[in-house]
């Protein structure tokens, strides 16, 4: 007759639960995997799921910690803070869309067209939206994540589940890839910003030439025609843009893992 101990059981709890904590972290941050809009049960199905089909290719852990003791719940902590910050690295690349929609928006006076968006929770402005659903196509187009799932599964080697506590160096790194929002989000900016700028001084100038035309009144459409004239043409040469972006996210998320060890 088959008999298992309350150790056994507890071992292999620990097997399952330190890695799942890690693996929900990343589900729950992650762009694609964390959208508000994925119910939390389907991330905890889709969580699971990757921690079982992974727990078999995953290294043996370097000591066995009682998942009921409270050394145990710092690892479960540890772990579910680590596959947070993994998920933040690719977040950022998402968030540099946003960021160029804003800039866009305010340049064409489209500043005002906001709506309440759920999955952000709170205002979001029509041509950030717009960008961000691109680049999520392009993101899935580019089997984003399935490499997701397969730097989830190399940094339990870059990183085990120990009881050491992560280093410092890698909340620093991440911390200092957060102003990839601001200076790639300004840099893809650039052509609509650039473009309008100087639709602003040619109406300025039109303006001071014949003082009885009402800015107000064509002033608004050809900035909205041009601006979109020009997103559009930029739209051809985002995809490169974006996929040397994710290279970069990647990258970040492989180096922060190493750093924290």
């Amino acid at each position: 007759m088959l008999s298992v101990t309350s150790a056994q059981l507890d071992a292999w709890l620990a097997l399952l639960a330190y890695p799942l904590a890690r693996i929900l972290g990343l589900v729950g941050a992650a762009p694609v995997f964390g959208n508000n809009a994925v119910p939390r049960r389907l991330k905890l199905v889709v969580g699971l799921a990757i921690a079982i089909g992974l727990l078999p290719v995953l290294p043996p852990p370097a000591q066995s910690v009682p998942l009921g003791s409270w050394n145990g719940l710092l690892m479960l902590f540890q772990q579910t803070v680590t596959g947070i910050a993994m998920g933040l690295t690719l977040r950022v690349i998402f968030a540099t869309l946003d960021v160029m929609g804003e800039i866009i928006s305010l340049q064409m006076g489209l500043s005002f067209a906001t709506f309440f968006d759920p999955v952000a929770g709170g205002q979001t402005g029509v041509v950030g939206e717009f960008l961000t659903l691109i680049a999520t196509l392009i993101f899935l187009s580019l089997n984003g994540h399935l490499l997701m799932v397969d730097a989830l599964a190399r940094s339990f080697e870059w990183l085990p589940i120990t009881e050491t506590q992560p280093h410092k160096g890698g909340w620093l790194m991440l911390a200092r890839f957060g102003s990839t929002i601001f200076a790639a989000g300004l840099l893809m900016a650039l052509p609509v910003v650039t473009a309008l700028l100087i639709t602003n001084i040619a109406l300025g100038i039109l303006t001071r030439a014949a003082p009885q035309l009402n800015l107000f009144a064509i002033g608004f459409p050809i900035t909205l025609t041009v601006g979109f004239g020009v997103l559009l043409l930029a739209l051809g040469h985002l995809a490169p843009v974006l996929q040397g972006l994710y290279d970069l996210g990647f990258q970040t998320m492989a180096n922060l893992v190493r750093a924290l060890r």
